[in-house]
């Protein structure tokens, strides 16, 4: 790749968007599962759907780690900072995740808590080498793509012997979660999500590779593109999962293979398995609880882990009421179905997760599509 202008040609998306329409079957109808948001996002602000056939439908998947962050895991970060005194270090996007009590970390941080937004954890840990006389947490939260820059902070504070610096850890896994959406009641049992085949992520597949979506495709039928995330990725994809499926294919494809391998980084692989381990269990937004779907700070590295240095213990929380996130999370409604769209749930305003990160699918919806929706065709 020279020049990023060379993803992003209308001329060549003209010619997919012919390819797509001529290659896919009239007589039958494609659903595809964009599972992370930055494919959402693109979707939605390069104006792929249009480029689609109506017989074609893109599926918004649960793949924003702001979005599935349950209010449970707000919650505990809110009382660090509230009532333990912490200085609490987290990304931007996470600051105005709606939690309890009409809260967020930017208004208990309005309210005198010590929060304080970073650009990573090294970041943080900077911070905790600034204030040796208080306790910075670092709100860690992430697929696989922001994992590995975590577990080298906590080898690096282990080193060093940093005594007031550790991690709050929220960091999830896109294959388990890939597996409870295949699982759920919705795809398997009613077919009220019916999906053909997925777009897979791109930064989280620069470090897993492409071998864990192999299961998919062999055990589940489905077939699986990698793709970066410029329109023309993403358009090629598509083509790419209309080929499989007309062909009666269930594979795993690299669209994205300037960047990807099948073994993926390996080095990366290596230090989060040197200090996280799997959770056996892990609550996420929209989907519940999902098995094996997160990580946790292994033994050897607990004394920077803020759930058992500060006794922390999980409690759900149910969403809004009338927020249908978790719905859309799940594919099973689109942003436009929830009441609180555009109204009362806005970017400046919001009420749910998915409005929140710029990888939401109700925030990108807002942003470039809200004004020109396409009819939704029946499954």
């Amino acid at each position: 790749m020279k020049y990023i202008d060379e993803f992003r040609s209308g001329e060549v998306a003209q010619a997919l968007s012919r390819r797509i329409a001529a290659e896919a079957d009239p007589q039958r109808r494609y659903h595809f599962m964009e599972f992370c948001g930055g494919h959402t996002h693109a979707i939605s602000r390069y104006g792929i759907a249009e480029l689609l056939p109506a017989n074609l439908r893109m599926i918004h998947g649960p793949g924003c780690p702001v979005c599935v962050l349950p209010i449970g895991r707000i919650d505990q970060a809110i009382a660090l900072a509230l009532e333990r005194g912490v200085i609490l270090c987290t990304y931007g996007d996470v600051m105005r995740v709606p939690a309890s009590e009409s809260l967020s970390l930017m208004r208990a941080k309005a309210r005198g808590a010590d929060i304080r937004m970073v650009y990573s954890a090294a970041d943080a840990l900077k911070l905790a080498r600034e204030n040796p006389e208080r306790e910075v947490v670092f709100l860690a939260i992430g697929f696989e793509t922001t994992t590995p820059p975590t577990a080298l902070v906590i080898r690096q504070a282990q080193a060093e012997g940093t005594p007031n610096f550790s991690v709050l850890c929220n960091h999830v896994l896109t294959p388990s979660a890939i597996t409870h959406i295949l699982e759920s009641p919705e795809v398997r049992q009613y077919g009220t999500v019916p999906i053909d085949g997925f777009v897979g992520p791109a930064h989280v597949s620069i470090v897993i590779g492409a071998q864990p979506y192999e299961h998919f495709a062999q055990e589940y039928r489905k077939p699986v593109v990698i793709a970066g995330f410029e329109p023309l990725d993403v358009m090629q994809a598509i083509w790419m999962l209309v080929r499989q499926v007309n062909e009666g294919r269930a594979e795993v494809e690299n669209e994205f293979s300037r960047a990807v391998t099948r073994e993926g980084n390996l080095a990366a692989q290596a230090v989060v398995s040197q200090v996280f381990e799997l959770r056996s269990s892990f609550e996420w937004r929209g989907l519940g609880e999902v098995p094996y779907s997160a990580l946790k700070i292994r033994p050897a590295f607990e004394r920077f882990d803020a759930e058992k240095r500060f006794g922390l213990v999980y409690k759900s929380v149910p969403d809004h009421k009338q927020c249908e996130c978790g719905a859309i999370l799940r594919g099973v409604k689109r942003p436009t179905d929830c009441k609180l769209f555009g109204t009362v749930c806005t970017p400046e305003t919001p009420m749910g997760s998915c409005m929140v990160s710029s990888e939401g699918a109700c925030a990108a919806h807002y942003t470039y599509g809200r004004f020109r929706d396409i009819p939704v065709v029946a499954a």
